[in-house]
């Protein structure tokens, strides 16, 4: 499995369930794993269980049975069954016989058959929407009599699933958790890609829900994605973590385009499933799935048959935009309209929002309200001024910003004041503001962390118990955080005696000192922005013996020595001397080089003789062999004895004496004779027979003579007494040496003695034995999605002693670690590997192993990737037929795999025939086809494969035979909704109706407005062989009216009518005239307005104008009569006024007005201004709001408040523990109409202490203090 989607492992496909049986009766618990041979135990209350009378053990393939015989209450309790390191927990219950007859337990079959048939939506069947949106929801939440498993896989009981929704539907994904063994609800967040929080996008379209079923135990959290968008689609996330442990799944979602105006097919909506075994058409493609069913009309259903988005889909509003524009009262409306839940963040996020409404004097441009960087990237803040030669101030978290370094870069062209922030850190991130004169505007920086990516991914590791294990890893930045997972489970820092972390830089290491059977599994490295997988095999060390110690035997004063080879070069061990260990001395010598051990017994002597063994530390064997010391007696012989060698070889036998390539070659051969005689040590290089005489053509033939041939030795004499070969001869024995026998020393050796009386000869046959030659490289064939054949051909020299198997490696392409597949030896050349990761290059290698030892490896084979072939194509539908086309219609399989998709094939056969046909030459890359030429009134079937580099996959095909046949349809219009009643355009606005149709074969379609027949002029009609399109570009008055449009084929016809209204704005209203005039108020009249615009008029809107001025101010607005009263006139003033007629287009373009001003006149009034004595307002601060003790949780931005009055307005000085906190950028003070407040951004512990607020005027100060905690959430 490719290693950035690897899931938790279990080792078991199927697992044993909890059951309730009869006293008396035999229980069966069945288990399946995920692959043959798997070792299973099983147990009962933590001990394991054996077979016996009691219990039964069965396993075949991958099934394993556990049975209980005549069970009685004694076996109630817990059961366990364990494979590597799963384990899955069940319970047995022993009822009375009476109870179980009374109250039979459901069947197996039952408990599915009630959750099999999912309740069908009110109003008949399914859209494509609710059939996609349904493939998301495949999990229904446990029953009440259904448990959650105990031992859980992770957290989750059930992991959400990809799902596929139609643009505009909905889907819903729901995870599960058990919650028997928590002691507090878990959290669970929800991430589009690899860090957006969906939490934060909770709306109108999204929404996050979560409920606890009390019964079973198990936490449901769902999310609900309404509305989906193309945007929608993408990988999700879902992570659940409790205290002490984290678990995530990822799923994806895919979203399908709308069906187009070309393909509305209305009919679905009203199709009725045909009944199982019932007739079944298959004469039409879109008749092939059931019959027409239109009583889903008469229901209240929430069904609506799919539309054009492009026709009906009504623009989205901008809730946001809403509620700022909006009164208080209305917020709670608007957000129960729109779907909005979180009320708190909504204010929260509206008073960033919510600005001045006021006209700015020295902005023309503010900053934004927040601005977003990654770390690392630069930021550029800016505005635009009303005077081009303000002085600008930026602040940051209210202290200027001075010009330092490269950091900052301030910009100034023109209007335009531009902060540039370069290689923001998270010290950047904090509130910026633009102070230009008395006025300023405010932004907020987040600086965002980029994700940590994985640059060298983990690797696989096979070690033995007791190794070291050093996984390491390396990521993209430095510091940065990790989690170290296995098996899906996170590893904390309270196992530290087990686990050890180390960080070097970017790179991470976990290391585990000594390695145990429990330690096998998946170890996963978790960052923000990736993770990487390995598995780690541990498999039981296992001592093989390479060279085992041989019995010696030797003379006095000689010297012994004991060698033997095992194949740990760490392995220690202990001489024994018959059962009792042996101690060192000068004389006894014991010595460990590598994988070698030896003893080495100088000057032998008869005490020496005994048995001697080797036994290795840790490891149950025993290498065993005897010394046997020679006695030379010493007789008296007489003078001109002949030479005689003194072996246990009789005559002229050769005897074999095999040693091992490397070691040391002694042979050591006793001689005798008066006088001393001479040694000849020769070597035979080659050897073949005599060719024999011809006899005399007159003798007799002899029987045997043909046996008599001889052999004819071409020999190397050995005379060098130094060097690696060499002889050593003294007066009663001859010494052949060795030194690192090598393969040309292997041969047939002659000793012949010689002396004036005679001489003696014997032949010697050393064979040299060694680890045998490498293997060829490997070949690899037969390369499927996780597994392939590895064959290799044997090695062309086996070392002299037969193969007795081969080791395979293999190791990734860009790795440097191999990693051993069989533990056991291969007794043949060839393997069948598995378990490898698709669409990962791997190399292989082979090792040969002997008697001796193992070969060196051989040539890594080319590299090879496995790839399997992509799944079935789903969805395969008729889509329309005629008389020799038929049009075929597919989707993409779920699964395509590393080697992608090359395209499909499509083929077909007769019905009753098994010969499939390909349709084209090559792929097609589209997921539709139209077949031609086909037979008229054949009856043939479909299939349809993909294909990718690994090959064709499983192919996908018609049910049903197909009838290449087009059949007579009667005509018919599907007038949409929304033109079944007036169509309202404004002039110079495109007019584009579409009307679905059906019928074959093609129907002639006509339009008629009015009895003239359209097709010419600014009106345009398009057809298709489903549709009707009347255009118009730009519509007038003159295109009112109504249309007809008939579609017929033959005598069969069918028709609509459509009404088509284009308005206008209205024209002026007519004889606007002034009536009256007096004291504040004017009476004005007017008529109204000739043309209306072809719509219902709206009303009046009436405008006044100060004749100094001459602006322009709405007194009345949606005004229905034809006469009104202007009041709260301005005496003395002149006034001209006029009249706006409206309707649903807009106000008229031009108004009626009064030509002559309207004068209020003037009475004559004189005003004498009151006297006022000055009064003194002065008064020293006081607080009429202390300062109140908090306690706050660290991380989380908090304020303290208080409010303060006193004239003149006092200064305000914040301490904390005595210190100003005046230059602290962390601190943010506020005053507004007397209230104070001061911001801690993020507090941490240290910033708790006593916080005083200090006021001081002219007139005194007063001061308030407060404690503030800050606390560490546990």
């Amino acid at each position: 499995m490719p290693e950035p989607m690897k899931k938790p492992v279990s080792a078991f496909s199927k697992k044993p369930r909890s059951a309730e049986v009869a006293q008396g009766s035999p229980a069966v618990f069945e288990a399946e794993t995920e692959r043959a041979g798997v070792k299973v135990r099983w147990q009962r209350d933590g001990r394991d269980i054996s077979a016996s009378d009691k219990h039964g053990l069965a396993a075949e393939g991958r099934r394993h049975t556990l049975t209980v015989r005549d069970a009685g209450p004694t076996d109630q309790g817990s059961y366990a069954v364990i494979a590597g390191s799963s384990k899955v927990k069940f319970d047995l219950k022993v009822v009375e016989a009476v109870k179980a007859e009374e109250t039979p337990a459901p069947g197996p079959a039952e408990a599915p058959r009630a959750s099999a048939t999912p309740a069908e939506p009110e109003g008949g069947a399914p859209g494509p929407e609710g059939e996609q949106a349904g493939q998301a929801q495949t999990q229904a939440p446990p029953g009440p009599g259904s448990a959650a498993p105990d031992d859980p896989i992770g957290l989750f009981v059930t992991r959400p699933q990809d799902g596929e929704v139609t643009v505009g539907g909905s889907v819903t994904f729901s995870a599960r958790v058990a919650g028997d063994s928590l002691l507090k609800p878990p959290t669970v967040k929800w991430f589009k890609g690899k860090w957006v929080d969906l939490g934060s996008k909770v709306g109108q379209h999204l929404q996050l829900r979560d409920s606890y079923d009390r019964a079973s135990k198990v936490y449901l959290f769902e999310l609900l994605i309404t509305d989906a968008q193309v945007s929608s689609a993408g990988g999700y996330r879902c992570e659940v973590s409790t205290k002490d442990k984290f678990d995530s799944c990822n799923f994806s979602l895919t979203v399908h385009e709308a069906i187009g105006p070309g393909d509305v097919d209305l009919r679905s909506a009203f199709r009725r499933t045909s009944v199982a075994g019932g007739p079944r058409r298959t004469s039409d493609s879109h008749e092939d799935a059931g019959t027409l069913d239109f009583s889903s009309l008469l229901k209240k259903s929430s069904f609506r048959t799919p539309r054009d988005s492009k026709l009906e889909a009504p623009a989205e509003e901008d809730v946001w935009e809403m509620l700022r524009q909006a009164p208080q009262s209305e917020y709670e409306r608007i957000a129960f309209q729109h779907g909005v839940t979180d009320l708190r963040g909504m204010l929260k996020r509206l008073r960033g929002l919510k600005r001045d409404d006021r006209k700015s004097t020295a902005f023309q441009r503010r900053l934004e309200p927040a601005y977003q960087v990654s770390k690392g990237h630069k930021i550029r803040l800016s505005v635009e001024l009303a005077d081009p030669d303000a002085e600008v101030k930026w602040l940051k978290n209210g202290q200027e910003i001075q010009m330092s370094g490269s950091k900052y870069i301030f910009e100034s062209v023109g209007t335009k004041r531009t902060l540039t922030i370069t290689q923001c850190s998270l010290a950047d991130d904090a509130a910026y503001q633009c102070v230009v004169g008395g006025e300023k505007c405010s932004t907020e920086l987040f600086v965002k962390e980029p994700p940590v990516l994985v640059t060298r991914a983990l690797e696989d590791q096979l070690v033995t118990v007791g190794q070291r294990v050093e996984f390491e890893c390396e990521v993209s930045e430095e510091g940065a955080q990790v989690k170290w997972l296995k098996d899906g489970v996170e590893l904390t820092r309270e196992e530290t005696f087990k686990y050890r972390f180390k960080k070097d830089g970017r790179r991470h290491h976990l290391i585990i000192n000594e390695a145990t059977l429990a330690d096998a599994g998946y170890y996963a490295l978790r960052t923000s922005g990736g993770h990487s997988l390995a598995e780690l095999a541990v498999q039981e060390r296992k001592l093989e013996v390479y060279q085992a110690i041989a019995d010696l035997a030797v003379g006095a004063r000689d010297q012994a020595v004991f060698k033997c080879e095992v194949s740990d070069e760490n392995v220690r061990g202990v001489w024994l001397k018959n059962g009792k260990a042996l101690v060192p001395d000068s004389r006894i010598k014991v010595s460990h080089i590598g994988r070698v051990h030896k003893l080495i017994i100088d000057d032998v002597t008869p005490a020496d003789e005994a048995d001697y063994s080797f036994v290795p530390e840790g490891f149950a064997c025993n290498l065993s062999a005897k010394l046997h010391f020679m006695e030379v007696k010493i007789d008296f012989v007489p003078r001109q004895e002949p030479p005689k060698i003194h072996l246990d070889c009789p005559g002229h036998t050769p005897d074999t004496i095999v040693v091992v390539a490397g070691n040391k070659l002694r042979l050591d051969v006793p001689i005798s004779g008066d006088p001393a005689p001479t040694v000849i040590w020769q070597k035979t290089l080659s050897q073949g027979k005599k060719a024999p005489a011809a006899p005399a053509p007159e003798a007799p033939e002899v029987p045997g003579a043909s046996d008599s041939d001889e052999w004819v030795f071409d020999k190397k004499l050995l005379c060098e007494t130094e060097g690696r070969v060499r002889v050593e001869t003294t007066k009663d024995r001859s010494v052949f040496t060795v030194e690192g026998a090598e393969r040309e020393d292997e041969g047939v050796y002659t000793v012949t003695v010689k002396n004036p009386v005679g001489e003696d000869q014997v032949n010697l046959t050393v064979k040299v034995i060694d680890v045998p030659d490498a293997p060829a490289a490997p070949e690899i064939s037969n390369v499927g999605e996780d597994s392939c054949t590895v064959q290799w051909a044997p090695p062309a020299f086996d070392g002299g002693q037969p193969v007795l198997g081969y080791i395979v490696e293999r190791k990734k392409k860009q790795s440097y670690r191999w990693m051993r597949l069989n533990f056991d030896l291969l007794p043949e050349p060839r393997l069948e590997a598995r378990r490898m990761i698709e669409g990962v290059a791997y190399e292989m290698r082979v090792y040969a192993v002997n008697a001796v030892g193992v070969s060196r490896p051989s040539a890594a084979s080319r590299p090879f990737m496995p790839i399997g072939p992509p799944g079935e194509p789903s969805h395969l539908v008729v889509d329309d037929v005629s008389d020799t086309t038929v049009s075929l219609k597919w989707r993409p399989p779920e699964r395509v795999g590393a080697g992608g998709l090359d395209g499909y094939s499509v083929e077909y056969c007769r019905e009753g025939c098994s010969e499939w046909v390909a349709t084209l030459q090559g792929l097609t890359e589209r997921t539709a086809l139209l077949v031609k030429d086909l037979p008229t009134g054949a009856r043939l079937r479909f299939r349809v494969r993909a294909h990718n580099v690994a090959g064709p996959g499983a192919p996908v095909a018609t049910q049903e035979p197909v009838t290449v046949q087009e059949i007579l349809q009667r005509p018919r219009l599907q007038l949409p909704r929304h033109l079944r009643q007036a169509i309202q355009r404004q002039v110079g606005e495109p007019v584009n109706l579409l009307i679905p149709f059906q019928g074959k074969p093609r129907p002639q379609v006509t339009w008629i407005k009015e009895g003239q027949l359209l097709g010419d002029g600014d009106v345009s009609i398009r057809n298709s062989p489903s549709d009707t399109i009347l255009f118009i570009r730009a519509a007038r008055r003159a295109h009112s009216g109504s249309y007809q449009v008939t579609v017929r084929i033959e005598n069969m016809e069918d028709s609509a009518t459509l009404l088509l209204q284009v308005v206008d704005k209205p024209s002026p209203p007519q004889h606007l005239r002034v009536t009256e005039t007096w004291g504040f108020n004017v009476a004005l009249e007017w008529k109204p307005p000739e043309d209306d615009g072809n719509t219902e008029l709206w009303g009046y809107s009436v405008q006044k104008a100060d004749k100094k001025t001459m602006e322009w101010f709405t007194v009345l607005e949606h005004y229905h009569r034809t006469h009104c009263v202007v009041s709260e006139l301005i005496v003395g003033n002149g006034y001209y006024f006029r009249v706006f007629s409206h309707n649903m287009v807009g106000p008229s373009v031009q108004a009626a007005a009064t030509k002559e001003p309207v004068f209020i006149p003037r009475p004559g009034i004189t005003y004498e201004p009151p006297t006022y004595k000055a009064l003194d307002f002065s008064e020293p601060p006081s607080f009429t709001q202390p300062l109140a003790n908090r306690s706050v949780i660290a991380g989380y931005t908090t304020v303290l408040c208080c409010a303060v009055r006193g004239s003149p307005k006092p200064k305000i000085s914040w301490f904390k523990n005595g210190l100003d906190l005046g230059e602290d950028a962390r601190f943010r003070m506020f005053s507004k109409q007397g209230v104070l407040t001061l911001e801690i951004r993020k507090p941490c512990p240290f910033d708790g202490g006593i916080y005083v607020c200090r006021a001081t005027n002219l007139q005194g100060e007063a001061q308030c203090e407060c404690r503030l905690e800050v606390r560490v959430p546990q």
